[in-house]
């Protein structure tokens, strides 16, 4: 028997990551691309030597030999797509945030079980080695009895390749004029709709990035019993705003325990990455000593370890272990594989997605409520009528 074969759908900046779990993979390989702009599924597929482009939806819906599907494509769509592929026999692997409220969870779970497929939420931030070290390290009792957490999220726009030049300010006087720009390049035309909350179910720090520090809150110390928030808006561009400054807070279920994730915008700050210039620390306090992660997406700290841990007066520090934001990816796309191979539910199950999907919009509910929200209560919300993003500038978001 030949290797699994798979396709990715949606060829945007992100899914060059999603081609490396692929490689010299002895049970899958990536057979196939298709994306809404044929020039650029056959770019991608030329750039990753992909051997099959596919010129629509229905193309990968009616091709049996194809075993799984990575859904990379806009947020309004996964549930439509999930159930469809559910369908068809093919087991799918749907981008963050798994969909646009707790309804769309409940309708691709059921299709996924109604057709004996998997269902993976791919969210690769729960598969970064670094973060996988810590939770170790905290099972193991290596800090004492978990404290509590906090999240630390820092955008930094300066010289970022990641702004579009119209967006970009002017380099402060104290700044060094050598500094290189910084970060990978984005189509500005490609993250557009992620401004337009009927396409994107809410905003792009707190509801679509923040997805990904949601499941690191829950993977580290489990379900979350209810949550206080405080959202604010920056402005990006005339009627755009990224839902930035923030803060998160949350207590655990059946636990005296809390955490918090702490967003902010540093308009002036220059973070060296090779992706988004976005930095993301993580703090684990024990009653016996501190665990941090230094980095994720970017490097603000090239010459400190990846993982350092602070207890009975000394500091340790681990390097043992790949950090490279990319290979978070890897780990993710191998265990949307391997648990097709083995016959087991992925790290990220349908179920569990649907959780973080519900600590998610009950966070933005505290925000908007001005009221903490326990997650027990959470109400689900209707999916909001699709507008351009011009019609939801001028009429706002219902």
């Amino acid at each position: 028997m030949g290797k699994m074969r798979f396709v990715i759908i949606g060829c945007g900046r992100i899914s060059t990551l999603h081609v490396v779990g692929y490689k010299n993979n002895p049970d899958a390989e990536l057979w196939g691309v298709c994306d809404i702009k044929r020039a650029n599924a056959e770019t991608f597929a030329k750039a990753f030597a992909v051997p099959k482009v596919y010129d629509c939806f229905e193309a990968v819906l009616a091709d049996e030999t194809v075993v799984g599907v990575e859904l990379i494509i806009p947020h309004h769509l996964h549930c439509e797509y999930t159930v469809r592929l559910c369908e068809a026999k093919k087991h799918v692997s749907v981008q963050k945030p798994m969909a646009m409220n707790l309804e769309e969870c409940d309708k691709m779970i059921q299709a996924a079980k109604d057709n004996g497929v998997k269902l993976k939420i791919y969210e690769n931030f729960v598969h970064y080695p670094p973060y996988q070290w810590a939770k170790k390290m905290l099972e193991e009792g290596e800090i004492g009895s978990p404290q509590g957490i906090r999240l630390k999220m820092t955008n930094a726009p300066l010289l970022s390749k990641n702004m579009p030049a119209a967006f970009q300010k002017k380099l402060p006087d104290q700044v060094p004029k050598d500094l290189p720009p910084t970060g990978w390049e984005i189509d500005p035309k490609s993250w557009l709709w992620r401004f337009n909350v009927t396409l994107s179910g809410g905003g792009p720090t707190v509801f679509d990035d923040g997805y990904h520090k949601f499941s690191i809150a829950t993977y580290f110390m489990g379900a979350i019993e209810k949550v206080s928030a405080w959202i604010d808006q920056t402005p990006v561009a005339p009627g755009v705003y990224n839902d930035v400054p923030g803060t998160i807070m949350w207590k655990y279920k059946d636990k005296k325990l809390y955490g918090i994730w702490d967003i902010v915008n540093a308009e002036e700050m220059y973070i060296n990455s090779k992706y988004y210039t976005c930095d993301e620390r993580v703090e684990i306090t024990g009653s016996r000593g501190i665990i941090w992660v230094t980095r994720c997406t970017a490097t603000l700290m090239e010459d400190v370890a990846p993982v350092v841990m602070y207890r009975d007066g000394k500091r340790h520090e681990f390097w043992d272990m790949k950090h490279d934001w990319a290979d978070s990816f890897e780990a993710c796309t191998k265990d949307f594989i391997e648990a097709i191979k083995n016959d087991r539910e992925p790290l990220l199950s349908g179920e569990a997605g649907k959780e973080v999907l519900k600590f998610a919009l009950a966070a933005i509910d505290s925000s908007k409520q001005k009221k903490e929200i326990y997650l027990s209560q959470y109400e689900d919300k209707e999916i909001p009528k699709k507008r351009s993003l011009i019609a939801s500038l001028l009429f706002g978001e219902k």
